[in-house]
């Protein structure tokens, strides 16, 4: 016997970002299992496109009213949100990202009186380690977590951060991030080909160019490694640290190899044409872009610390250096760029540890199950 359908209402960062991206991808792999599922955010999701009969999207509003120095986003997704639970007689909000998303679902809970709606709250990162941990937000970071009626996190780094950081004893359920097999793919890529010149090892760098990524200290190793032997570096994304890096790559002299390419909405197409993924960010709770570069059969070269040892394997799929070390990063650059067969090997590998581990089919499921345990209870 099939179990019934579910109604969920999904909040999250509409951008780029990795949360934001999971959540999408989590509504939509529901929503193909026959769910309803609600949208809840400022923006239009990215990764949200086409039409379905069961996926809604519901734009949260904030009037711009003088009263305001800054406009409370929080207060206005949690009316959106008690709206949308009663009007769609929504079974749970998932809230990805803690603040402010599970502390509005929570305050949404208490306008709709309904006590049997359900609240779980996704851990992803920044939301813990960097917001959470701020003495302005952690008291309303850690109420968001022990209120909830189920937490998750995406990696085993992340729930002991947070068990840690916020001195609190209950259950967090680790399902780490997963990846579109059949989105991200290893394919030819005809344009990489008509850009690199004879002999170039082309490196690809892709984020929201916040300073935690550490794009100076990649523009620096890229330019001792063109000093060495013939390299090329696509960065991919923007952000507040983009400007620097592109003033950074001038100084540096390396203006004409490295291409600064802005956001892109298919970075499938873009990533397989890359030899090797650099993310030098000092910790990655998990390192969705790593798993989508080693999707692509992209070897990725990335910071020891935080959720990316779970994903990276090191020596199998990549390498990981010292986190901030210029020399470190440096040396395995060049290690790694004088032999392009055994990069191929580490593709290969980096492939099937994507398809092993982190498949969309069989990470979602998860998700779904622990759904209904926390309605069962």
């Amino acid at each position: 016997m099939s179990k019934p359908s579910l109604r969920i209402g999904i909040a999250c960062w509409p951008t780029f970002g990795g949360s934001g991206v999971v959540a999408t991808e989590i509504g939509l792999a529901l929503a193909d299992q026959g769910h309803e599922i609600h949208f809840l955010a400022h923006e239009y999701p990215v990764r949200l496109s086409g039409f379905r009969g069961n996926v809604f999207y519901h734009q949260v509003s904030v009037p711009d009213y003088p009263l305001f120095k800054y406009p409370p986003y929080a207060l206005a997704l949690a009316t959106k949100m008690a709206e949308v639970a009663e009007n769609h007689h929504l079974d749970l909000i998932h809230a990805h990202y803690a603040i402010p998303h599970s502390v509005s679902a929570h305050l949404a809970k208490e306008m709709s009186h309904r006590d049997d709606l359900k609240i779980i709250a996704t851990l992803h990162g920044t939301d813990i380690t960097i917001v959470g941990n701020d003495t302005s937000y952690t008291r309303v970071t850690r109420f968001s977590i022990e209120k909830a009626d189920g937490v998750t996190a995406v990696s085993k780094y992340l729930t002991a951060e947070t068990h840690r950081i916020f001195d609190i004893e209950r259950h967090i359920e680790t399902i780490p991030n997963f990846i579109d097999l059949e989105r991200f793919q290893m394919r030819s890529c005809p344009e990489a080909d008509s850009l690199r010149q004879a002999g170039e090892t082309v490196l690809i760098h892709v984020s929201n160019f916040r300073p935690v990524k550490r794009v100076f200290l990649l523009v620096k190793a890229f330019a001792a490694l063109a000093a060495e032997r013939p390299a090329r570096l696509l960065m991919v994304g923007d952000g507040p640290d983009r400007a620097a890096a592109e003033a950074l790559a001038t100084e540096l002299g390396v203006q004409e190899r490295v291409h600064f390419l802005g956001s892109q909405d298919a970075v499938e197409t873009i990533i397989p044409c890359a030899d090797i993924f650099v993310l030098p960010s000092r910790f990655e709770s998990f390192g969705l872009s790593a798993l989508e570069a080693m999707a692509c059969g992209v070897p990725v070269i990335g910071a020891r610390g935080g959720g990316l040892p779970e994903v990276v394997v090191e020596g199998e799929t990549g390498w990981l250096f010292e986190a901030d070390e210029l020399d470190s990063l440096t040396t395995i650059l060049v290690k790694a760029a004088a032999d392009k067969e055994h990069l191929k090997v580490m593709g290969q590998a980096a492939r099937r540890r994507a398809e092993e581990h982190f498949a969309l089919q069989d990470i979602v499921p998860r998700y779904e199950k622990f759904y209904r345990e926390v309605l069962g209870n």
